[in-house]
């Protein structure tokens, strides 16, 4: 099925050159490699809030949520509550400090080199061990937002996949190469705003269409009384929707677990690094917690109209926001709502691309190969591994879905080995390097284990999402390492900087 018109192919060719003229602009500001890979850290509050909305969200948030509440009906938005919960919590607790301990550890400009800081670890295996984590996963996610977006492209217009990956990757290489951290932040402005003119515009449409709120609840309630139920969860096939089944309260708990990877996501963390001060903290959580809140509850109604609102049940869920953009609007607007999809896709695959580049840069190249390395040389080295880990993830996107096997489990797998011990950092004085790789190890084991194994057990399969024992896990290793192996770092991380201490800062 294509939806293929004059005004969204406009539309879609304005905003891609849009992203490369940000890029062009940009690349004058970038003369540092602090520039390159935090921007100088002169984001303004708006800017740090929907950088980070934009780089969390992704092409989920307009096809898998509003997919699953298409299929379930609202039992599916726990997870959304999660994720509400823990953006607000990851603001709250760990960006004011976040952002002062990574300039005190040296001016950090990679989780991997604040942890080595923090920990005072002169072997560097600490640092070594936790890039190596961010790199290879990163470079899986990147493939798999190309094929989301080779996949988007080739929905919406025809024609091969090859090409269709192949524009949304020289794109997004080619602004990121230039303006790197500067470029992609700015571009995440643009894209956040699509993206909340998209998640509230569409559903309100529809539900005016359809006559209001009780007009959509009659319908949804007369398919089965399953979706509009939080404690249920309704079936689904291609021929329509049955009652269901309870959720459990296992199942409730791993869809708010969600919210705890939060902590440990490297491309989410680099914005509360690269904030211009701690002052503008309190602003961009209100603004970010704020945008979080509408997205998610947008996507949601999105999969609630389309059981309304479509002609006749979708083979495919996660399509709902493409089809209703097809029936409901005309081609402009329709033009403008799936651009926002492209937006979300795009706007994670670049932070990941960029946190990549710059671990490669930072944690290998400076690290082992040229301490001394210059500003203009580090950018240039900076520059060339985003080509490379971009043509590395395109060679594996070319591959198609088995990709999204590995993926599927890798924010988990975030969460789990680094925010623990990210928090940790933040909040113990007494945690130790020995504390620190543990949680890292055992975090990323314990979901990779947990994934293949829970489903191995038959009638004993817990179904629980494995970012819950991954964390529970990483957290009793680092708490016990860190108390009992080696010993606390000399430096005081708890002291003022500045007549600024962290407790105060948390005071906003």
């Amino acid at each position: 099925m294509t939806y293929l018109t004059v005004p969204v192919m406009i539309i879609f060719g304005i905003f891609l050159l849009a992203m490369v003229m940000v890029g062009i602009w940009t690349y004058q500001e970038t003369t540092t490699f602090s520039d390159f890979a935090l921007g100088g850290r002169r984001l303004s509050a708006p800017v740090a809030a929907l950088s980070a909305g934009a780089s969390d969200m992704s092409g989920w948030l307009f096809l898998g949520l509003p997919g699953a509440v298409y299929a379930a009906g609202i039992g599916a938005t726990w997870i959304a509550v999660g994720l509400v919960i823990g953006t607000y919590l990851n603001w709250r607790l760990v960006a004011p400090r976040l952002r002062t301990y990574t300039e005190m550890a040296g001016n950090s400009v990679t989780l991997s080199a604040y942890l080595e800081e923090r920990f005072e670890d002169g072997s560097k295996v600490l640092r070594t061990v936790s890039a190596t984590v961010i790199v290879v996963f990163f470079t899986v996610y990147v493939a798999s937002a190309l094929i989301a977006g080779g996949v988007l492209f080739e929905e919406i217009f025809g024609g091969g996949f090859e090409f269709a990956l192949t524009v949304f990757a020289v794109v997004m290489v080619v602004y990121t190469f230039l303006g790197g951290f500067r470029a992609v932040s700015v571009t995440h402005s643009v894209q956040a705003t699509l993206m909340f003119f998209a998640a509230l515009a569409l559903p309100l449409i529809g539900i005016g269409l359809l006559g209001g709120f009780d007009a959509l609840g009659g319908v949804l309630g007369a398919k089965t009384p399953a979706l509009l139920d939080m404690g249920a969860e309704a079936g689904f096939d291609d021929g329509g929707w049955e009652t269901g089944k309870p959720l459990s309260g296992v199942a409730v708990i791993s869809l708010l677990a969600w919210g705890l990877g939060y902590f440990g996501q490297p491309h989410i963390l680099v914005r509360f690094m690269s904030i211009r001060s701690t002052r503008e903290i309190p602003m961009a959580r209100r603004i970010g917690v704020g945008w979080v809140i509408v997205v998610l509850a947008g996507a949601s109604l999105v999969g609630l109209v389309g059981i309304a609102a479509l002609d006749e049940p979708l083979e495919n869920p996660e399509t709902v926001f493409i089809a209703l953009s097809a029936q409901l609007v005309n081609p402009w607007v329709a033009g403008i709502l799936l651009v926002a999809v492209l937006a979300a896709i795009k706007s994670t695959a670049d932070s990941q691309l960029l946190v990549s580049a710059t671990a490669l840069t930072e944690d290998f190249y400076r690290a082992f190969l040229n301490r001394r390395a210059s500003d203009a040389c580090l950018v240039f080295v900076a520059r060339g591994t985003v080509v490379a880990v971009a043509l590395v993830a395109y060679a594996i996107a070319l591959s198609g879905g088995a990709v999204l096997d590995i993926v599927a489990y890798a924010w988990a797998g975030f969460g789990a080995a680094f925010g623990p011990v990210i928090l940790l950092s933040l909040y113990w004085p007494r945690m130790t390097r020995a504390g620190a790789m543990a949680g890292i190890v055992t975090g990323a084991v314990t979901v990779v284990v947990w994934k293949r194994i829970d489903p191995l057990l038959g009638p004993l399969e817990t179904g629980v999402y494995e970012m819950v024992p991954g964390v529970l896990v990483a957290t009793a290793a680092a708490l016990f390492f860190g108390r009992f192996v080696g010993r606390p770092p000399l430096r005081d991380w708890y002291g003022p900087m500045d007549n600024r201490t962290p407790q105060r800062m948390m005071a906003g």
